[in-house]
């Protein structure tokens, strides 16, 4: 009994934390995603308005 539920668990944590893997890879590489991305990428380079304010993205 012990290892077939040991097996289960196993195999149910593998695929939970490969779909969760896969999923965080598609939000990372989505396309709609890039600018936001981006914006993050250079914020320690420059002392700029934040890229949202007032919960509206700036134009930037």
């Amino acid at each position: 009994m012990y290892e077939m539920l040991s097996s289960f668990a196993q195999t149910g944590g593998l695929v939970y934390f490969v779909l969760m893997f896969a999923g965080a890879l598609l939000y990372a590489l989505w396309p709609r995603n890039q600018e936001l991305f981006d914006h993050a990428s250079r914020l320690p380079l420059n002392d700029d308005k934040p890229f949202y304010q007032d919960g509206e993205p700036s134009d930037e």
